[in-house]
C-alpha cells in the first residue's frame, strides 16, 4: 500500500471538525470585504492613492489599479462585432527527460481560425518544434527546465497569432489560454528570459501597429488583485506596516467570490467589470501601449456565476470599441459551450495542441531509430524509468 489511510483519515477527521470555524470566519471577512468595497467604490482616487503608496513600501505589490471607472462599474453584453476574424492559440510541450533513453524537447501549437457570417468552416493550424542536441541548452550553457520550455511555448502562442491575424482583414480578435503576462524568472538575471521577454513585446508590439485585438483568458484565476487593493484600504498608513506583502487581512476571500457571490453576484451574467491597470512587478517591462490591464467577465448564467479574469494590454484597454467587441466576442463563444462555459475556439485550439502518449512515443521512437541509422550513439533509459514501466506505476511530478 502506497498510502498509509489511517494518517490520512486522521487528518481529514481533524479537518472536518474545525470546518465551522473556517466557515464562520471566512463569511465574516467576506462581510467586512463586500462593506468596504461598496463604501470605497465611487473614491477612485483615494484608491489610486493607496496603490501608490504601497508601491513606495514594496515596488513589487501586485493588485489592481483602478483607473476612472468606480469598483462596482458593470458593463452589460454589447452586440456582436461584424465581419471579424476570431483567432485562437494553444500549447503544449514535451520536457527534455533525463530517464529516458533520448534527450529531446517538443513544442507543438495549435491555433484555429474563424470568420464567423462567413459560411467557412474553421481552419485549424498546427507548429510542431523537435528541441536536440544544443537547442536543449541555454545561451550561458545551462540545461532547459521544464520552466524555461513552457516559456518559449508561451512565446511561440504569441507568434502564432501574429503571423495568422496579419492574413486577415481588421478587425481580428486573438486570445490565447491563460494570462499575457510572460512568466519566468523575474530577477533579472536569467538572460534567456529577458531575450524571450524582448521578442515577446516585439511580437506584442505588431500585433498593436496591426490593429489586432488581443487578450489572454483566465479560467477559474487565483489570483485576487482587487481583494488585494481592499486589503491595502484596510491596512491604513501603509508606511507604519511592516513586511507589507506578508499582510493579507482578507486571506480566503477571492476575486471570484467578490465578484460571482452565489445570489448576489456583483456581476450579471454576461457583463464584465470595470477595467483595471496590474500593479505589480513586471509594469516596468510592459510600458506605454503595452501595459497590462484585465477586467472580470461573468460568462456564467443566472444562479450559476462564474467569473474569469481576461488580460488586455493598453491598447485594447483604451480602445472602446475592440474592448466591446471582445467582450461580445468571449461571451459569445462561452456559450456554444452551454453548461460549461469555455471559448470553443481555446478548446478546440487546445484539442489541436495536444501531443497524446502515443504521439509522444512515436516520436521517440522515430528519433531513435534515425540516430542509430545515422550510426550515432544512443543511450538507454535509466533503470529508475524501467522499474517504473515495469510496476506500472508512476509519480506525480517526477
Amino acid at each position: 500500500m502506497a498510502l498509509d489511510f489511517q494518517q490520512i483519515y486522521t487528518k481529514i477527521h481533524e479537518i472536518g471538525a474545525t470546518a465551522r470555524q473556517r466557515r464562520e470566519r471566512l463569511e465574516s471577512l467576506r462581510r467586512e470585504a463586500r462593506a468596504l468595497f461598496r463604501q470605497t467604490a465611487q473614491d477612485v482616487d483615494a484608491l489610486r492613492d493607496k496603490v501608490e503608496s504601497a508601491k513606495a513600501v514594496d515596488p513589487a505589490i501586485r493588485c489592481a489599479l483602478p483607473l476612472k471607472e468606480a469598483l462596482d462599474t458593470h458593463h452589460p453584453t454589447p452586440g456582436l462585432p461584424l465581419n471579424a476574424t476570431l483567432i485562437a492559440a494553444d500549447g503544449s510541450q514535451i520536457n527534455p527527460d533525463r530517464h529516458g533513453a533520448v534527450q529531446y524537447g517538443l513544442v507543438n501549437v495549435g491555433a484555429i481560425v474563424l470568420q464567423p457570417g462567413s459560411g467557412q468552416t474553421p481552419q485549424t493550424f498546427t507548429d510542431s518544434q523537435l528541441l536536440y542536441d544544443d537547442e536543449l541548452y541555454t545561451a550561458e550553457g545551462n540545461p532547459l527546465t521544464d520552466g524555461m520550455v513552457a516559456l518559449k511555448r508561451d512565446l511561440d502562442e504569441r507568434r502564432k497569432l501574429d503571423e495568422l491575424s496579419a492574413q486577415y482583414p481588421a478587425p481580428v480578435i486573438t486570445f490565447t489560454d491563460g494570462p499575457i503576462e510572460l512568466w519566468g524568472a523575474k530577477d533579472g538575471q536569467d538572460a534567456a528570459f529577458s531575450q524571450s521577454l524582448e521578442t515577446y513585446k516585439t511580437v506584442l508590439s505588431r500585433l498593436q501597429t496591426n490593429g489586432v485585438t488581443t487578450a489572454g483568458y483566465v479560467d477559474k484565476p487565483a489570483a485576487d488583485l482587487v481583494v488585494r487593493l481592499l486589503e491595502l484600504m484596510k491596512l491604513g498608513d501603509l508606511s507604519q506596516v511592516e513586511n507589507l506583502r506578508a499582510q493579507h487581512p482578507f486571506r480566503g476571500v477571492s476575486d471570484r467570490w467578490l465578484f460571482g457571490e452565489k445570489g448576489n453576484p456583483l456581476l450579471e451574467p454576461g457583463e464584465r467589470s470595470a477595467v483595471f491597470q496590474l500593479q505589480a512587478k513586471s509594469e516596468k517591462d510592459y510600458r506605454g501601449l503595452l501595459a497590462l490591464h484585465f477586467f472580470y467577465l461573468n460568462v456564467g448564467t443566472h444562479g450559476h456565476p462564474w467569473p474569469v479574469r481576461v488580460e488586455i494590454p493598453r491598447w485594447v484597454a483604451d480602445d472602446p470599441e475592440k474592448l466591446d467587441a471582445l467582450h461580445a466576442v468571449l461571451i459569445e463563444q462561452c456559450r456554444v459551450m452551454g453548461a460549461k462555459p469555455y471559448p470553443y475556439l481555446l478548446h478546440r485550439a487546445h484539442e489541436t495542441a495536444v501531443v497524446k502518449h502515443e504521439e509522444k512515443n512515436q516520436v521517440e521512437q522515430m528519433l531513435l531509430m534515425e540516430i542509430r541509422r545515422a550510426g550515432e550513439e544512443t543511450d538507454d533509459g535509466s533503470f529508475k524509468q524501467s522499474a517504473k514501466d515495469l510496476s506500472g506505476r508512476g509519480r506525480f511530478g517526477q
